[in-house]
Parts: structure tokens; sequence; C-alpha cells
């Protein structure tokens, strides 16, 4: 029995360390976010900075252990078997959850997954013990610290909306006063604000902090407390001096130093709010370990009131916990996913939207857009026009698109200066609150007040945070349930039932990598071709290129959907339409940033515009073509309906090899840069279009003879048309290759 809760213990702190990887992978943007995306440093630079800020924040978190011993269940009812199976239940849901939303890059809160999956095992565990308790002494109220888990609830949902409001206030009280050209200002402001706002963060990380440090005495811990306003007051004036004289001697950058700053201390808030979420289960369940082999006493006997008393953290527990989270942070590629959500959700400019508009964050835009305009007709004209100038826009988009900055150093001092006192204000109280929601809730509604959500961009973004907010209630309802039925598994099973969870969850682990993997792959293609349009002398080879390949995909698709669809391949099918929607994805994407090539041609070039817009038109229209043959040909399969007849298979076959050759025929045209030829192109395409007509004529004669069944029927005459479409628009986009690079050519 020792050898078998050893084995437990040692995979609790296996799954701790897989846990701080993939925690910290979700995490690091609440820290990160705001350095990246004003772009204050490299990325090597913030990374170091984090790094010194998460492992000196671990030391601080000792104090905030005792929500997994005791904050959401009371362990005196548990014995210590009991809870053995709830540390483990919770530890295997926590990994596999976490790794989900960090291969989607949606982020989530550790905090509220590791609250919600110690109440789902635990009322696990407590529902097998009131079923074997055939007196009913007991109910659910025994066991569960329903007071304390509502109450961490209820802070955490309360700091999404105070979070959201007190970024939306600040920033707009701050940017009235500064406005976006804020460097003039900074030169008579600059000092007292920067020591403003590092006297706040020093205040609530290093006063409040020192609260949970585990290497502090009690002693120096109440000195600090006792002389919190001499050292606010020296803090304030030594912060404010230094700022200002290094400003004299060096000019520096004011904003600068408040989001470096402001990213180690956020970094240390993380770790010291949120290391409870990664290894504090472990460590709750090694004390019970050393509890239960103190005691001498049954496994299935003892209980863990011990989990009940005051226990002081090793330091060195925590050091170790800090440098894993640090590796984390330079290694973890899913950590940059989840960091592009917030940054797009935030830039200042139009850009890609990752996200679709939905009907409610439509009604919701309209609905704001209509009580703008009613303010809009009450406040005086030159209170608006002043208000306006305040938010002027026009003097920083050269610079914020040189930088390549997705906003202003200014707006992300504010997101760092409000998002780290939020955090380190709940981690005095030892409330864990999410960073996460913290951090997000204030980005966005910094990006409100910044107006950063125009009417180009707002219903997208709102879409956006909707998404990502309804995925924080899928992660408290997805957390509950798992460590729920996982801990109801284990006690069932026993070992076995471990095992067999592990093997799942690595395997689940593997495919999420996989994915992932394919997915950045994805981003990374579209982003270089989208760079490369850009690029005004190289234009002409790149769209060539990009044709070719777009025209071989074209035929290939078409070719494998006839013939899995001929064949009644649905599985297949299923594959290909995966490759038709990342086609068509493609497609949109390209014709969506056309705008940014146009904006570089120089006067002499404009001309060749319009052909641009228009291969990339017809291109849209190409995948708009083949989804339409495809579809339906999909749910013909899928719907079992009968096939088509051989001969109507044979005109397909014959359909689809003349198709490639055509296109293939286009292509050796764009390889050879030659469009000499292009007038025999224009032959062999009304020549396909004539066999398109004479197959189309030979199946109305089979319609006229009832030899042809009505749902194959229309089907086959939708997929001619479809595929007469494609012709037309491959023929098209040759064209106006061919014009655009004579216009490129002069």
């Amino acid at each position: 029995m020792e050898k078998y809760y050893i084995f437990i213990v040692g995979i609790l702190f296996l799954l701790a360390v897989t846990d701080l990887i993939v925690g910290v992978s979700n995490d690091a943007v609440n820290f990160l976010n705001s350095a990246i995306g004003s772009k204050v440093a490299s990325l090597k630079t913030i990374l170091i900075i984090a790094t010194l800020g998460v492992i000196i924040g671990a030391t601080f978190s000792s104090g905030m252990m005792e929500v997994a011993r005791k904050g959401i269940f009371n362990p005196g009812q548990f014995y210590f078997g009991d809870l053995m199976i709830v540390f483990m239940a919770v530890m295997l849901t926590d990994i596999i959850l976490l790794d989900l939303f960090n291969t989607y890059g949606l982020p989530t809160s550790t905090t509220v997954s590791i609250v919600f999956e110690l109440l789902g095992a635990a009322v696990g565990m407590a529902m097998v013990k009131l079923i074997g308790d055939p007196e009913g002494a007991h109910t659910l109220g025994t066991y569960i610290n329903s007071s304390k888990a509502l109450a961490i609830i209820s802070g955490i949902l309360l700091s999404i909306v105070i979070a959201f409001t007190a970024g939306a206030i600040i920033m707009y009280l701050t940017r009235l006063l500064f406005s976006f050209n804020y460097q003039r200002n900074m030169k008579y402001f600059g000092s007292l604000w920067g020591g403003i706002a590092i006297t706040a963060i020093t205040y609530f990380m290093l006063i409040k902090g020192a609260k949970g440090a585990s290497f502090m005495s009690d002693n120096v811990t109440d000195w600090i407390m006792n002389n919190t306003g001499i050292l606010l007051l020296y803090s304030f004036i030594g912060w404010t001096i230094l700022l200002q004289v290094l400003m004299w001697l060096f000019k520096i950058n004011i904003t600068k130093i408040i989001v470096l700053v402001g990213t180690f201390s956020l970094a240390m808030a993380f770790a010291g709010n949120d290391l409870i979420n990664f290894i504090g289960v472990p460590l709750a369940g090694f004390e019970s370990f050393k509890a239960w082999m103190a005691s001498g006493i049954s496994p299935d006997q003892l209980p863990m009131t011990a989990l009940a008393e005051q226990i002081k953290t090793p330091t060195y527990f925590l050091l170790i916990a800090g440098i894993i989270m640090a590796l984390a942070l330079w290694f973890s590629k899913k950590s940059r996913t989840v960091s592009q959500t917030e940054i797009s959700l935030a830039q200042q400019d139009e850009g890609e939207e990752k996200f679709k508009s939905l009907g409610l964050a439509r009604s919701m835009v309209r609905l704001s857009t209509q009580i703008s305009d009613g303010f809009g007709k009450i406040f005086p004209r030159n209170v608006k026009k002043w208000l306006n100038t305040r938010f002027d826009t026009s003097k920083i988009k050269e610079r914020n698109k040189k930088e390549d900055a997705s906003f202003d150093q200014l707006r992300a001092s504010i997101n760092m200066v409000v998002a780290s006192i939020l955090i380190a204000f709940a981690t005095s109280l030892k409330l864990p609150l999410s960073t996460t929601y913290v951090t997000f809730m204030v980005a966005m509604g910094t990006s409100l007040a910044d107006r950063a959500w125009g009417r180009e961009t707002a219903v997208y973004r709102i879409s956006g945070v909707m998404i990502v907010i309804t995925g924080w209630f899928f992660t408290a309802m997805a957390a509950f349930i798992s460590a729920f039925l996982i801990a109801l598994f284990i006690n069932w099973t026993g070992f076995i039932g471990i095992l067999i969870v592990i093997v799942l969850i690595l395997l689940i682990l593997f495919g999420n990598y996989k994915a992932h993997k394919n997915r950045v792959k994805e981003a990374n293609d579209r982003e270089a071709e989208l760079e490369a349009t850009e690029n005004e002398e190289a234009i002409t080879d790149i769209t060539r290129d990009m044709l070719i390949k777009e025209l071989l995909t074209v035929s290939s698709l078409y070719d494998k959907t006839i013939i899995s669809f001929m064949k009644e391949k649905l599985k297949s099918l299923r594959n290909i339409k995966k490759e038709i929607k990342h086609f068509d994805i493609s497609a949109k994407l390209k014709k969506d940033n056309v705008h940014k090539f146009i904006r570089t041609l120089d006067d002499s070039r404009i001309d060749a515009g319009p052909y641009y817009v228009q291969i990339h038109d017809y291109l849209r229209e190409s995948a708009h073509s083949l989804s339409y043959v495809f579809n339906p040909a999909y749910r013909h399969v899928d719907n079992n309906h009968q096939p088509l007849s051989p001969e109507q298979q044979d005109d397909l076959t014959n359909l689809s090899r003349e198709l490639g050759e055509y296109l293939n025929f286009l292509v050796a045209i764009l390889k050879s840069n030659n469009f000499d030829n292009i007038r025999q192109s224009f032959d062999k395409q009304a020549k396909l279009i004539d066999f398109i007509d004479t197959i189309r004529k030979k199946q109305v004669k089979r319609i006229k003879k009832g030899a042809s069944g009505t749902k194959a029927t229309l089907l086959y005459l939708d997929l001619l048309t479809e595929t007469k479409n494609l012709v037309l628009q491959a023929g098209n986009i040759l064209k106006a290759y061919r014009d655009f690079c004579n216009v490129m050519k002069r």
C-alpha cells in the first residue's frame, strides 16, 4: 500500500511539472502582451525581465497554498485515500483542459479551472461517501466548503467587471491628459506620471505582497506594514526625481520604463497569485502523504485534519517551480498563439480579424452607435472638437507602422499599472482571482476607451471578447464535469484506472501538438504571403508563383472530389472538405488584403491596381465554384442517395481529365512568363465549355428517357454548371494577370 501512494505522489509531482509548462503557456500572455504589443523592447529583453519577475514572484506564493488544501472542501471530512484520488483527478483534468485552450489560442483562467476541478472531484468523492452512509448522517455541505467556494467564484466574476471598468476609465482620463501625441506632454508630466505609476506598483508588489513571502520573517513584514505611509512617500519622491534626472540626461522614454517595470511586476503578481494553480494540489498531496506516513493508520481511516492547519511551503519548492515556469516562457510555442488572440483584439488599427461577427455583437454595436449619436447631439460642438483632438491618431499611424506596434506605449503602461494593482491587491487578500480575466479585461477596457474598436472593427472585436468569455464559462463547466467523472473512475478502477487515464491524456496531448503545429504553419504561411504582397518590385513574380500553386490546388481538389464522390468514399470526402475550407479561407484572406499592396503603388503604376483586384476576385470566385462542386456531392454521399449511373460517371471522369489538362496548360503559360500562347488557352477554354454543353445535352436526353433519378440528375447538372464557372474563372485569372504584368512593366 505504501508503494502505491508513493507512486501517486510521484505522478502528482510529474503532473505538476507538466501543468507548470501548460499553464504558463496560457498565462504568459497576461504579463507579456502589453510589452510585446507596444514593441517597447526586443522579445529577448522582455522575456529576461519577465523571467526575473516570475522567479522572484514565485517566493511570494506560500500564503496562497491553503486554497488547494482547504479552500474548496473540508479536509477533515475526507480520508487520506479519498483526497489522493481528488488530487489525482484535478491534476489530470487540468493538464488536458489547459492544453486544449492553448492549442486553439484561447486565453482561459488557470484559477477558475483549478477551483472547479477541486470542486468537481471533491463533489464526486463526497457522493461516494454519501452513498456509503446508510444512516444519512451527512449532507453534501458537510464535505464541501460551499461558502468559501462561492466567495472565490463571486470574487472572480466581480473582478471581470471591475477590471474592464477600471481599465476603460483610467485609460480615458489618461488619454485626455496626454492625447496620442503623448511624447510632448511627457516632457512636462512624464516624471510625475512615472512616479505615480511605479509607486503604485511598488506598493502593491512589495508591501502587500510581502505578507505571503516565504523568505520574510514576521518582524520584517510587520515593520513594512507599520511604515507603509513613509515608504510610499519616499518611493514616490525617489522615482519622480530619478525619472526626471534620467529624462534630462539621457532623454529616456518614461512610458517604456513603466511598461518594462510593469512587465516585471505583473510577472511577479502572476507567479505569486497563480503558482497555486500548478503546484498547490501536488504539494497538498505531498503533505497528506507525510501525515499518513507519520500516523500509521490505514489510508481509508485517517481523516485529513492536518491539511486544515497552517503550513509554510518550503522556499526551494517555490524556486524550483519558478525556474520551470521561466523556462516554459522561453520555449513554449503555444504561448505565442494565445498571445496573438489578445493582441489582435486590442490593436489600434485595422488588421486581420481572428473572429467572425456574432448577431449579439452586431446588435450591441448598433445600440452603442445610436446612444453615441444621441449624446453627440447634447454635447457642445467645441467640447466634441476638443475631445476628438485628444483621440486623433493620424499623427501616430506611421510611427506604429514603422515600429510594427499594435498599440502605443501609453496604453501599454496603463494595462500594466491597472492589472498589476488589481492582481497584487487580490493576492494580498489571498483571493485566487484570475490573472487572465483581469489582464484580458483591462486590455479590452483600455482598447474601448482608446477608440480602437471603431466602426470597421468593433463588431469583430466584441464578438471575439464574447467568444473568449464564453470559453471561460466552458472552462468552469468542463473542469467540474471532467474532474467529477475522473475521480469516480479512479475510485472504481484504482491503479489500472490511473494508468488508463494517463495513456488517454498522452494521446490527446500528442493530437493537440500536431493540430497546433499545423495551425502555426498555416498562419506563418499566410503571414509570409501577405508580407510578400507589400513588395512592389517583386509582386509580379510573387503573384505568379501564388497563382501556379492555387491553380494546381484547384485541379487536385476537383479531381479528388470527383473520384471520391463516384466511389462514395465518405471518409476521403471529409478530408477533402478540410482542404477546400482551407483553400477558401486562404483566397478570402488574400482578397481582404489587396489594399495593402495598392497603397504601396507609385502613381506611374496605379493602373495595375484594378487588375490586381481582379486577380483575387477571380481566385475567390474559383474557390466558391470549387465549394459549390464539393458541397452537394458530399451531401449526396452522406445522405446515402443513389449513385450516378455508369454513363454519368464516365462523362464526369472525362470532364475531370479535360479540366486538369486545361489548368495545367494555364500553369505552363504562367511558368514560362510568356503570354504568346494565351490565344491558344482561349481556344482550349472554348472547347472545354463546348464539351460541358455536350454532356449536359446528353443528360437532358437521359432525363427525357427517364433513365436517371431526380436527386442524381439535379446534382449532376449542378456539377456541370459549377465546373463551367470554374473554367471561366481560371481563364479570367490568366487574362487579369497578363494585364497586371503589362502595367507593372511600364
